[in-house]
């Protein structure tokens, strides 16, 4: 008996043991099972092409935006080197039409932003109408904002500016005392063109001689610049052929006034009668006009300079009494058409 219960307890002894062993067991399994599982992983890692050290599961978005990135740096140079291959182009084309080196740094730097072939194309209408090298880099740097016309306006433009019988050398002077004639719009020049024409009654060889040697007028009220020539044809007496040479529209209305009257008070111009005969005789509009002041007083007036002051207050406080006046006259129209008559006063 003693020996079978010493038996007995060996065996309570050894389940203890044999569970613990069992479940030791078990978990190596698992770990065994999670570690092939991992380098499974890395192998089909290594078969696809990555390295012991890399994972997919780490960094993917990585892995997937490199190729894209690669992409835009890719096309951002190549994007570069066409716009320096068309760069090329057009300094070389440039220097073909007679730009020197000084005259292309100055038109690529007038805009930097501007696309190179539109530079081209808007410099090739201005060099097609006659202008050379100076003269378009000149009217470019007035108005910068010329390179951003739309080529097709600008060959518009061109054609009817050829139709005025602006080129061949003549739209150097307007450009660049008008750049803006390529910016304006077409309706304004045409109401300016027609008022010299039907108002004024220029030829047509008149209109284009004054668009080439006033091209100011361009920028003109079309009821002034009629003013101006009525006051030069009727008030003064020059005829159109005159007016068109001593370049008479350019100057300033008050400038013409002032200087015309003061003459005339003191007795050295004198308007012209039906047969263009005076009993003095008038001085040349180039010695009114294009004279400075000074010279003016001196040669053509004879006079000082207080005097001319004088006058021109004078003459302020004359035009001041002259609006007052009018403007007094069609107040009281204006009340006069307020008033009812008195037949309708009756009836109501």
């Amino acid at each position: 008996m003693a020996a079978l219960g010493r038996q007995v307890l060996h065996w309570h002894r050894l389940i203890p043991l044999t569970w613990s062993l069992i479940a030791r067991q078990t978990t190596q399994l698992g770990e065994q099972k999670r570690v092939t599982a991992f380098l499974l992983r890395k192998l089909t890692t290594i078969s696809s092409g990555g390295g012991l050290g890399e994972s997919p599961f780490v960094e993917p978005q990585k892995c997937a935006q490199e190729p894209e990135h690669r992409t835009g740096l890719t096309q951002c140079l190549l994007e570069k080197q066409r716009m320096a291959v068309e760069r090329e182009k057009i300094v070389s084309s440039l220097l073909d039409m007679g730009f020197s080196d000084v005259h292309v740094n100055e038109l690529l730097s007038i805009q930097p932003g501007t696309h190179p072939q539109q530079l081209l194309d808007i410099i090739s209408e201005l060099v097609l109408l006659g202008l050379n090298p100076e003269p378009v880099c000149v009217a470019l740097k007035k108005s910068p904002q010329l390179l951003t016309l739309p080529v097709m306006q600008m060959k518009k433009r061109s054609s009817y500016l050829r139709k005025l019988g602006l080129r061949e050398g003549k739209l150097k002077r307007v450009l660049y005392c008008c750049p803006e004639i390529f910016t304006m719009r077409q309706r304004d020049i045409e109401i300016i063109v027609r008022v010299l024409k039907e108002k004024c009654l220029f030829t047509v060889k008149q209109v284009t001689e004054i668009l080439h040697r006033c091209p100011s007028v361009l920028r003109e009220d079309p009821g002034e610049l009629e003013y101006k020539f009525q006051y030069a044809h009727f008030r003064m007496g020059i005829k159109h052929v005159d007016v068109v040479k001593t370049d008479f529209l350019q100057y300033s209305m008050t400038k013409t006034r002032e200087r015309h009257v003061f003459l005339e008070r003191l007795g050295r111009y004198q308007t012209p009668d039906k047969k263009g005969q005076t009993l003095v005789p008038n001085p040349l509009l180039k010695d009114i006009l294009r004279v400075s002041e000074a010279e003016f007083l001196a040669k053509t007036a004879c006079s000082s300079a207080e005097e001319f002051e004088v006058f021109k207050k004078l003459v302020a406080r004359e035009e001041e009494e002259s609006e007052g006046r009018m403007a007094d006259a069609e107040s009281l129209e204006e009340e006069e058409e307020e008033e009812p008559e008195e037949g309708e006063e009756q009836e109501l």
